[in-house]
């Protein structure tokens, strides 16, 4: 196993003596740039600290069925995983075996959906189109100072590698007064990447935020998030198939979409929806946003002026039995 780079600057590793009740499992602990191509691998449990960073050129491979945890931190110390625009992921869990990304103080069954920004969460960036005041922005959620927060660019097809099967549970930590991170952010993803079967589950911002790019997405899951479940931002112009917003009582929006915020505004598609509340869902359409959306529920549908979105009520929903290997499914959620 080639070493991991657990500190910006510093290569170091460290194994955590934490115990477990498997002899069998290895632990690891992580934390800041990764420089060379570093594999996870399942039989191992990998603990973040702080910002884990895969940097540029260098490719993350994530084996499935393995388990990530993270520990706590607000702030700049907030743990999460964050791929660079010129860094690879290939996290590619089965419907048998998902990639887990949890907190260092989940054992099993000690936590639910409402124990939300238990760490910061997992951002993947890229260089596709986004509109903003400039073809480059730095994301959302990370402090103003990181370059590798730079995402954007001027190529659709960008692939910034693979995401399926994977679970992302109870983050979304505080950055600072109104800036939590996603359980899932994409800055700039192209439509080189696959993303699909993915599950959010408890975080206190977003459950999955587009900031431009073209990436199509499928079998997207999100529950009991603080904010909103699908937020689109930056005219995102891809296609998102099969979503499901599972809203609680301390939920914003289903949808939150928004249009472009520079020159360029190009439509987007979400197909085959779902959306769950136990009132009627709340969906906010704004800033000029242009597209198509098309759900199965009850919901309370704001669309600002001047934006163009074709919306379409379903009725009857899709076979969720996709969604059979999340904990959504698990505690009855769904």
């Amino acid at each position: 196993m080639k070493k991991l780079i657990l500190s910006i600057g510093v290569l170091l590793s460290i194994v955590s003596c934490r115990p477990t009740t498997n002899d069998t499992i290895d632990e690891k602990v992580i934390s800041g740039l990764l420089t060379e191509d570093t594999h996870w691998y399942s039989d191992t449990i990998y603990e973040i600290v702080g910002r884990v960073v895969v940097g540029d050129g260098v490719e993350l491979t994530i084996d499935a069925g393995t388990t990530i945890q993270a520990r706590d931190g607000q702030g700049s110390l907030s743990s999460a995983l964050i791929v660079s625009r010129d860094g690879m992921i290939k996290a590619e869990g089965t419907y048998d075996n998902p990639i887990i990304f949890t907190s260092i103080y989940d054992t099993g069954d000690n936590l639910d959906e409402s124990d939300k920004g238990l760490w910061g969460g997992v951002v993947i960036l890229g260089r596709a189109p986004i509109s903003a005041d400039a073809t480059e922005a730095l994301i959302e959620g990370l402090p103003a100072d990181e370059e590798w927060g730079i995402y954007g660019g001027m190529n659709p097809h960008h692939n910034s590698g693979v995401f399926k099967f994977v679970s992302i549970r109870y983050a979304g930590t505080l950055l600072g007064d109104g800036n939590e991170l996603n359980g899932l952010t994409l800055g700039g993803v192209g439509d080189g990447t696959t993303i699909s079967d993915v599950e959010v589950v408890g975080n206190l911002d977003d459950g999955i935020e587009f900031f431009g790019g073209t990436v199509d997405c499928e079998n997207l899951i999100v529950w009991a998030q603080g904010d909103d479940a699908f937020d689109i931002d930056q005219s995102y112009d891809g296609t998102i198939t099969n979503f499901i917003a599972i809203c609680d009582e301390n939920s914003d929006h289903a949808l939150e979409i928004d249009g472009g915020e520079g020159t360029m505004n190009n439509p987007f598609r979400m197909e085959n929806g779902i959306l769950m509340s136990n009132d009627d869902a709340e969906v906010h359409i704004r800033d000029f946003a242009k597209g198509y959306v098309e759900f199965y529920g009850e919901a309370n549908v704001v669309q600002d002026s001047g934006t163009s979105v074709e919306v379409q009520t379903l009725t009857q929903m899709f076979d969720t039995s996709i969604f059979g290997w999340t904990m959504s499914k698990e505690k009855g959620a769904l």
